[in-house]
C-alpha cells in the first residue's frame, strides 16, 4: 500500500492482449448501421425503404414504427429531480429509433441490418426519408424566453427540472449590506469525452433460454442490466447479461443508456443472430453524451478585510434534446462544491436544466465539480484584484482550518477532515509563488505576458450506492477476486491485487482479478465519481477480515492451539510466543479437506462483502499554474504546474500520479481548445478532430505533484478518491492564470476555451 507499483494490466494491453468489444467475435454475426437524421429538429413525414431492402446483403430494416409496435419502455432515473411546481422532472420518452419527431442531429430514424457494415451503408443511402423541418434552439438561455419553440409536448417551458439550495433571502441581504460585491458572468463550454475506443456493442439473444447478452463497454453493468430488463425489455433480470470487457476510456460517457445498445439487443431477437454495431468518430461527436454547457451569473459578497460573507449563483444548464438517466447529475449534484475549502457562511444556488436541440448531456469527468470550483475560484481572484488583496492572502483569511473539523459549510457539505491550508502552502512553495513577480517582469522584457493562477477545490465522492467484492481461495491456495466495479483504464486489476496482497500477505502472482460480468456477481455499483478505491477497496478489506476470521479457526485446529493464541501477520497464522505457524495459502488448501477442518465447519475459504457509503468523502487539493502568452499570436503556453492532493490513504502512488496527470490534461483541453459548437440550425460544426481541438503532448508541461494525505475515518481503508481530482482543480487554476497574464491590459475575464484567436482578439481590443 502506498508504493509506486507498475500496473499489472499494462504488459497485456501494450502487447496487443487486450480484449475490447470489437475483438469479440460471435458465431453468425451480422452488422447494424444507423441511419441518422440530418436535421436538429424535424417531423418525420414518411420513410421509403423498399429499394434499400432489396440491396445485396440486407437482412432487415427497422424503423421507429417497428420499435413502437413491440412496446418497449423508458429508462428510470438514478437521481430523480423536480420541476418548479414540485412535480417529477419532465422526461420525454426516447425511443431507440425515433418514430415521429427528431430532436437532434444524429437521432436514429432507421436501422439497417446487413451482412457487412459497407452493405448496410450502401442500403442506408437508398432509404428516402421526408422531413418537415422545425425551429431550433441551441443556446440554453433561449429555451425559456417567451415565444420559444417547444421541444417536447407537455413541457411548455422547455425546463426539465429546477433545483435550488441555500437561504436566498439571507444571501441577498448579506450582498445588499456588504462592503464589496464581486460579480462574474461566464459561459462554460460544452465538451465531449472523445474516448480512444468509440461507443460500440454486440447484442445477442439465445432463443434456447430466452436470454439477452449485451457486450458493451459499460461503467455500470449491473445497473444497466436492471434497467434493460425491468424498464426497456420487460423481462426478468435473470434474462439479461452484461459483459463489459476491456474498455478504452469512458470518463462518465459510457455509464449511461445508449439507444444503439437497446436497438441491437432488440434486433438480435428479431433476426435471430448476434448484431454488432461499432461507432465511428463522426458518429461519436454527434451522438455521444456531452457535458458542461452552463451559463452562470454569480456574486461574492465580502467584508472590508476580505472575509467572505455570501455567494449567490444562478445557472442555466443546457441538458440537450433528451434527458439521460444521469442527466440530473452535472447541473445540480455538486453545487456544494461552491463552498470549496472556505468558511463562507451563506451560499445560495439555483440551476435550471433546459432542453435544447443538442446531444444529451451526461456525466463527464468531474460532473459538476469542475464547474463549481471554476465559479468560486474565478470570483475569488476577481475580488482580490478589485480589493487590492494578495490572492493567496485572501484565501488564507477564509480557509477552513484542520481544527475546525468537522465543518458544516454554507451549502450542503459537511467536511470530516483535511488540511486545506497545508495543501495551499505546499503548492505555493513548490510553485515559488514569492518569486513570481520577478518572473513576470523578466517575461515582459521578452515581450511575453506571464500569469499565475491558484485554485483550491473540494469534491464529494462515494456518496451513493455500494460495491460488492468476493475473495475466493481455490483448492490450491491461489485467489480470485471478483468485483462489481468495471475498469475503463483506471488500473483496478493492480489496485485490487495491492489490497489483497497487503491484507492477506499473498504474492500478486497468485491473485487473479475478474470484473465486468454480471453473471459472476449478484450486485455491483459500477465505476464512476472516484468511488472504486473507496467502496471496492473497503469491501475488499471487510471480505479479507471475514477470510481471516475463518482462517484463524482453521489455523488453530491445524496448529492444535487455542483460537485466542493465534495471530496473523505477513501472510501467516502464528501461535503467539512460538515459532509454530502456517501460511494462509496452506490454510486455504486445508479448508477444502474435511479431515483437516474443525468438525462441522463449512469447507472452503471465501467471503463476500458489500460496503455501503454511509457518508460521502471529500478529496481536496490545490493547483497553482503559471502560463505565458505571446501577444502577437495569442498562443498560451503552460510553463509551470504544481499540485497538492489529499486523497486520503494512497493505495498506489504511481496510479495516483497518472490519474492526476490525465485529469489535468482534460482540464487543459477544455481551458484552451475543446468546444462542441452548433450553428443556428443545430448542425454540428465541430464534427471531427479537424474542428474539435483535442490537447496534445506539446500542450502540456511537466507536473510537480505532492501528496498531503489525511486519511478519513469514514471507511476501513481511509481513502477519499482520486479519479477526478486533476480535472476539478484545473479549469479554475488555468483560467485564473490566463486572465492574470492579460490583466495588465485591463482584461478582467475571458470565457473558455482560451484559443489563440480568442486571446489575440481580447489583446487587440484592449490595446485599441
Amino acid at each position: 500500500m502506498g508504493q509506486s507499483v507498475p500496473r499489472t494490466e499494462d504488459p497485456r494491453l501494450l502487447t496487443g492482449g487486450g480484449q475490447y468489444v470489437d475483438d469479440i467475435r460471435l458465431l453468425n454475426e451480422c452488422h447494424a448501421y444507423m441511419l441518422r437524421s440530418p436535421y436538429a429538429h424535424a417531423r418525420i413525414v414518411s420513410i421509403d425503404f423498399d429499394a434499400a431492402g432489396a440491396m445485396p446483403g440486407v437482412i432487415a430494416i427497422f424503423t421507429g414504427a417497428d420499435w413502437l409496435a413491440d412496446g418497449h419502455g423508458q429508462h428510470s432515473f438514478i437521481i430523480p429531480r423536480a420541476q418548479r411546481n414540485g412535480e417529477p422532472q419532465f422526461c420525454p420518452t426516447r425511443h431507440a429509433i425515433e418514430p415521429n419527431v427528431v430532436k437532434v442531429t444524429g437521432d436514429i430514424v432507421a436501422m439497417v441490418i446487413a451482412e457487412s457494415v459497407d452493405q448496410g451503408k450502401d442500403a442506408a443511402e437508398q432509404i428516402e426519408v421526408e422531413y418537415e423541418p422545425l425551429p431550433v434552439i441551441v443556446d440554453g438561455r433561449d429555451a425559456r424566453v417567451e415565444g420559444a419553440v417547444v421541444l417536447h409536448e407537455g413541457c411548455p417551458t422547455n425546463e426539465s427540472y429546477y433545483y435550488e439550495a441555500g437561504d436566498k433571502e439571507a444571501v441577498e441581504a448579506a450582498i445588499a449590506s456588504a462592503h464589496h460585491v464581486t460579480k462574474f458572468t461566464s459561459k462554460i463550454n460544452r465538451i465531449t469525452a472523445n474516448t480512444m475506443e468509440p461507443r460500440c456493442c454486440i447484442g445477442d439473444y439465445d432463443q434456447r433460454f430466452g436470454r439477452y447478452t449485451l457486450y458493451s463497454g459499460a461503467q455500470l453493468p449491473h445497473m444497466i442490466r436492471k434497467t434493460l430488463a425491468n424498464d426497456i425489455l420487460g423481462v426478468p433480470e435473470t434474462a439479461v447479461s452484461i459483459v463489459s470487457p476491456d474498455v478504452g476510456g469512458s470518463f462518465g460517457m459510457k455509464q449511461s443508456h445508449a439507444p444503439e445498445n437497446h436497438a441491437c439487443l432488440w434486433a438480435a431477437r428479431k433476426v435471430g443472430r448476434p448484431v454488432r454495431w461499432i461507432g465511428e468518430r463522426s458518429e461519436g461527436h454527434m451522438t455521444d453524451y456531452h457535458d458542461r454547457d452552463q451559463y452562470t451569473e454569480a456574486e461574492l459578497a465580502l467584508a472590508e478585510d476580505g472575509e467572505f460573507l455570501a455567494v449567490k449563483v444562478d445557472n442555466v444548464c443546457s441538458i440537450g434534446a433528451w434527458l439521460d438517466p444521469f442527466g440530473t447529475i452535472s447541473p445540480v449534484s455538486h453545487l456544494g462544491g461552491l463552498a470549496a475549502t472556505y468558511k463562507t457562511p451563506l451560499i445560495y444556488a439555483q440551476s435550471s436544466a433546459v432542453f435544447t436541440n443538442t446531444s444529451p448531456n451526461g456525466p463527464f469527468r468531474g460532473s459538476g465539480r469542475p464547474e463549481a470550483a471554476y465559479v468560486i475560484e474565478r470570483l475569488i481572484d476577481m475580488a482580490a484584484k478589485e480589493m487590492d488583496i494578495d490572492r493567496a492572502e485572501i484565501r488564507r483569511r477564509n480557509m477552513v482550518l484542520s481544527e475546525d473539523m468537522p465543518f458544516k459549510t454554507g451549502l450542503i457539505y459537511t467536511f470530516d477532515c483535511g488540511d486545506f491550508g497545508g495543501n495551499m502552502e505546499i503548492t505555493l512553495d513548490a510553485a515559488d509563488y514569492d518569486g513570481f513577480e520577478a518572473r513576470r517582469e523578466a517575461a515582459s522584457k521578452c515581450g511575453k505576458l506571464r500569469g499565475l493562477g491558484i485554485a483550491n477545490f473540494i469534491e464529494q465522492t462515494a456518496q451513493m450506492f455500494g460495491e460488492t467484492v468476493t475473495i475466493q481461495f481455490d483448492q490450491s491456495g491461489t485467489v480470485t477476486l471478483m468485483a462489481g466495479s468495471a475498469d475503463q483504464g483506471q488500473g483496478h486489476d493492480t489496485m485490487y491485487k495491492i489490497l489483497v496482497s497487503d491484507l492477506l500477505g499473498i504474492d500478486t502472482d497468485d491473485i487473479r482479478v475478474s470484473t465486468g460480468n454480471t453473471d459472476e456477481m449478484p450486485f455491483g455499483g459500477g465505476s464512476y465519481a472516484s468511488r472504486t478505491a473507496i467502496l471496492g477497496g473497503s469491501a475488499t478489506a471487510r471480505a479479507a477480515d471475514k477470510i481471516l476470521e475463518k482462517g484463524t479457526l482453521i489455523a488453530a485446529h491445524f496448529l492444535e492451539a487455542a483460537e485466542a493464541d493465534i495471530e496473523f501477520s505477513n501472510g501467516a497464522f502464528q501461535v503467539v510466543g512460538t515459532d509454530r505457524q502456517v501460511d494462509i495459502q496452506e490454510v486455504a488448501r486445508a479448508s477444502y479437506r474435511s479431515d483437516l477442518m474443525p468438525e462441522g465447519m463449512e469447507r472452503g475459504l471465501f467471503a463476500t462483502d458489500t460496503f455501503e457509503p454511509g457518508t460521502p468523502t471529500f478529496p481536496n487539493g490545490c493547483h497553482v499554474v503559471e502560463v505565458e502568452i505571446d501577444p502577437e499570436t495569442g498562443v498560451t503556453e503552460v510553463v509551470k504546474y504544481s499540485v497538492t492532493d489529499d486523497v486520503g490513504t494512497v493505495i498506489n502512488e504511481l496510479t495516483l500520479d497518472g490519474q492526476v496527470h490525465g485529469g489535468i490534461g482534460q482540464g487543459i483541453g477544455q481551458a484552451f481548445s475543446e468546444q462542441i459548437v452548433y450553428d443556428d440550425d443545430g448542425q454540428l460544426v465541430t464534427g471531427s478532430f479537424l474542428d474539435y481541438g483535442m490537447p496534445r503532448a506539446d500542450d502540456m508541461c511537466s507536473f510537480d505533484l505532492s501528496n498531503n494525505p489525511v486519511p478519513t475515518k469514514l471507511n476501513p481503508i481511509g481513502a477519499k478518491g482520486a479519479g477526478e481530482a486533476g480535472n476539478v482543480g484545473a479549469l479554475a487554476a488555468i483560467m485564473n492564470a490566463v486572465v492574470d497574464a492579460l490583466s495588465p491590459l485591463g482584461i478582467t475575464t475571458l470565457d473558455m476555451p482560451a484559443t489563440p484567436n480568442k486571446v489575440w482578439q481580447a489583446i487587440h481590443e484592449a490595446r485599441s
